[in-house]
């Protein structure tokens, strides 16, 4: 059956491709990511540096990446909109990648990660955008289960890197990242061709109706500057630094922690980071029918404290298997956070919901900065058992404020109603 929009009208076959190209966007940025960090231990050794030069990259690839989003706002406005956002930016980290895979040297590698950063920022925004975009023309939630597609491609990425360390020649070229040049670029053509063109007026979909879900958001009109309301986007960034501290310091450091401060083998290390994307990947599957049924409120609270748990079992963890557990205990309640959080950026303003998703993909960032790069620094210091006690802190400040987040149960039973009714 042709799935239907908020407003019961059939969803389009465009609209329907759309969806699968923007599915793609997100599954090949996190093949990416995950190839490139898990990578991270094989860099040290390959170019002999320590923790505090893999911080220094981190937090160039993070400045870089706001730079990027920058630039996808301006683009986003252009006729090309978040489609050419999200197909340039895949298209510019293809390229990083084979940068990163031919680098003679450390200062190379690092220049590769810098334009890596700009593709990265590009693509988060542009994902995003294109996102909230089709869930506005569904009419119900399906952040959640976009985010289950990035988890996907890092769970394949994750495993490669762990399968082909010590298999596969890493100098003069490591051949195992070039498989995310060819992912990235197989997914830019996809995006570039399929993904959602629509540009209408404020609370306007692709079929000229105004939707009554829309009623409440600000108004404004077509031609205007966008509105941005950022009391509510600050609120929602509190919520989205929180989740990226608490993925950045797992995606970037948890090879390394069960490597070098737990002892694990060499082969064993990457599971860590596949761990959490496994059930991250869980997470967001269940993510979108569980927000329909309770509300985003309950979802968000009970997500964060099952988040926090799993972190403090990382932290306490005696030995390499234990960890393991706990990242994958955390990565089954931080999942659904971030999906969430744009979400509800989406319904901010309707008619500009590009520049929300633009702005509110900055504290992405913020986020990674803390978890990259104060985590590491924490850890060159002390120890990264110490380092990970920064997440747990902002993630439970999640669970405290989720009240405030949005979508109360009973809103998201009349949104499920409605859309039952229109199929």
């Amino acid at each position: 059956m042709t799935p239907p929009s908020s407003g019961g009208s059939p969803v389009s076959t465009v609209i329907r491709r759309a969806r699968v190209a923007t599915s793609a966007g997100f599954a090949a940025q996190g093949f990416v990511y995950a190839v490139l960090l898990t990578s991270l231990e094989g860099f040290k050794d390959r170019y002999g540096v320590d923790d505090g030069q893999i911080t220094l990259v981190v937090l160039g690839v993070c400045v870089m990446a706001a730079l990027g989003t920058l630039v996808a706002d301006r683009v986003a406005r252009s006729s090309g909109g978040s489609r050419v956002v999200l197909g340039s930016g895949l298209a510019i980290v293809a390229a990083s990648v084979v940068v990163a895979a031919v680098a003679p040297g450390f200062a190379l590698l690092a220049a590769g990660f810098a334009v890596y950063g700009v593709g990265l920022g590009m693509v988060d925004a542009g994902t995003n955008m294109q996102a909230v975009a089709v869930q506005r023309e569904y009419g119900r939630s399906l952040l959640t289960g976009f985010y289950a597609s990035w988890s996907a491609g890092g769970i394949v990425g994750a495993v490669l890197v762990a399968v082909t360390t010590g298999r596969t020649p890493t100098d003069p070229v490591a051949v195992a990242l070039l498989s995310g040049t060819l992912v990235a670029g197989l997914a830019a053509g996809w995006v570039l061709r399929s993904a959602w063109r629509g540009r209408g007026p404020a609370g306007v979909h692709a079929d000229g109706v105004a939707r009554p879900d829309e009623a409440l958001a600000i108004p404004v009109g077509a031609g205007e500057r966008p509105v941005v309301p950022w009391g509510a986007v600050l609120l929602l960034g509190l919520g989205v630094v929180a989740y990226y501290v608490a993925d950045t310091a797992i995606s970037t450091w948890s090879t390394i922690y069960l490597g070098d401060v737990l002892l694990a083998a060499a082969s064993f290390a990457p599971l860590g980071y596949a761990a959490y994307l496994t059930t991250t990947l869980g997470s967001r599957l269940a993510g979108d029918p569980l927000v329909r049924r309770w509300g985003r409120v309950i979802v968000l609270r009970v997500a964060a404290l099952v988040g926090a748990v799993g972190l403090v079992l990382v932290v306490a963890a005696p030995g390499p298997w234990v960890a393991l557990v706990g990242f994958a205990i955390a990565g089954a309640g931080l999942g659904v956070i971030a999906p969430l959080c744009f979400s509800a950026a989406g319904t901010l303003a309707p008619g500009h919901a590009d520049a929300v998703v633009a702005r509110l993909n900055i504290f992405n960032y913020v986020g990674a900065v803390l978890g990259g790069v104060l985590v590491g620094a924490i850890g060159s210091t002390s120890s990264l058992h110490y380092g990970f006690l920064v997440p747990i802190v902002l993630v439970v400040a999640v669970a405290v404020l989720a009240g405030r987040f949005g979508v109360t149960r009973a809103e998201g039973a009349r949104a499920t109603a409605d859309s039952e009714a229109g199929a």
